[in-house]
This record gives C-alpha cells, sequence and structure tokens, in this order.
C-alpha cells in the first residue's frame, strides 16, 4: 500500500468526538499519520513487527500500521469512547473489503500501569500544553517498551530537543533523527481564539538499546 493511497483510506475514518481538553485529545491528521506510518514501514519497523500505540485516540496510528502488515498492534487509551470509536474505525477497515493479515488489541489504561514489550512505538502523545510535561510520561514508557520508537512532540526548539534527547539517552536509547512537521488544530475548545492553527511538530526517531 503506497502513502496516498494509506491517507485516503485514515482519512474516513472517525476523528474524536467531544474531546477533553485535558488528555489533548487532537486527532492527528490522516496525512501526517500516513508520513509517519509510511516513514516507519520503509524503515523496516511495521511489516511482521509488534507495534504498541500509547494514547491511541481513535486508531489512526494503530489501524495505519495493522494495514501497513503489523503482526500484531496493541492500542491502549485511558479513554473508553474513544476506544470506542477506534473499534468502530477497526470494523470500517474490515467491512471495507481491506485485507488484514495481522491482530489488533484495544487496551483501556492508564500506560503508566501498562507493561509489555514490543518492536516498535508509534505514538502521538498530549502535547504537554495544558499539563506541562505530560508527554513525558508516554516517552518514559516507550522506552520502557520499544526496541524502536516514532514519538511527535510540539516543538520547542532547541529547549525542547535537548531536554528529551537527554532524557531518551539517560534510559538508554539514542535519537536517531528529528523530523519537523505541521500539526493543524481546528477550533474545538472555548480557549481557542482562531478557526484553525498549525503548530510545529517534531517527530523523534528513537533507538532504543
Amino acid at each position: 500500500m503506497n502513502k496516498k493511497h494509506l491517507e485516503i483510506i485514515l482519512s474516513k475514518l472517525k476523528p474524536v468526538e467531544n474531546p477533553k481538553p485535558t488528555l489533548e485529545q487532537y486527532t492527528i491528521p490522516s496525512d501526517l499519520a500516513a508520513d509517519i506510518l509510511h516513514f516507519a514501514h520503509m524503515n523496516g519497523d511495521i511489516e511482521d513487527k509488534v507495534v504498541f500505540d500509547f494514547g491511541c485516540g481513535t486508531g489512526r496510528l494503530a489501524i495505519g500500521a495493522l494495514l501497513l502488515g503489523a503482526k500484531n498492534v496493541v492500542a491502549i487509551d485511558l479513554d473508553y469512547k474513544v476506544l470506542k470509536t477506534a473499534e468502530e474505525n477497526l470494523q470500517f477497515i474490515l467491512s471495507s473489503g481491506q485485507t488484514l493479515t495481522g491482530s489488533i488489541k484495544f487496551v483501556r489504561t492508564d500506560i503508566r500501569d501498562f507493561s509489555g514489550k514490543c518492536d516498535t512505538v508509534i505514538q502521538n502523545p498530549p502535547f504537554g500544553i495544558q499539563k506541562e510535561h505530560a508527554d513525558r510520561i508516554f516517552l518514559e514508557k516507550a522506552l520502557e517498551c520499544g526496541s524502536k520508537i516514532y514519538s511527535l512532540h510540539k516543538d520547542g526548539y532547541e529547549k525542547t530537543r535537548e531536554f528529551i534527547t537527554e532524557l531518551v539517552e539517560n534510559k538508554g536509547g539514542k535519537v536517531e533523527k528529528v523530523l519537523p512537521y505541521k500539526f493543524p488544530i481546528p477550533h474545538m475548545f472555548k480557549f481557542h481564539d482562531k478557526p484553525r492553527k498549525e503548530i510545529s511538530v517534531d517527530l523523534y526517531v528513537i533507538g532504543n538499546v
């Protein structure tokens, strides 16, 4: 499956309905999700691999990994409602005739209570806008579980990159690449003062010893 085809499929999946600002439930855009997944796939980190998605939301990254041939996907989120939507999205994929060779499991839990090992973690954690360093918990769990990590974080320029790089190295990992992206956020909450806002984000590609 090429990147454009993947993007089209992911664009048809339901986004988060009635998102909670405290959880920063911003649905990852389909083009961004497709780009990250395709990049990870080309690096050999999706097909026939065990993939975890922490803070999976409605499942775009998790289901996308399954579409690209992941052997087993575990999608974890704290919110029951978004997991229900993720399951509905999976049923949509199955009913549309897509061939899925692997399996997927949706798990409702706080990621701090989750344990397991995988080949690859692909995640879009909270950016830490509402609660500072909210993404740190996700990154630490990813380093605990995964051999290769693709993690999206709000761009704070050098300060944030230095902080994340130091955290990763202290946990035995290595930041292999930092890829910049734009993440559009529509007007979703009362405190949003614009119809649409683009924030700069970085994808950290991390190798874990």
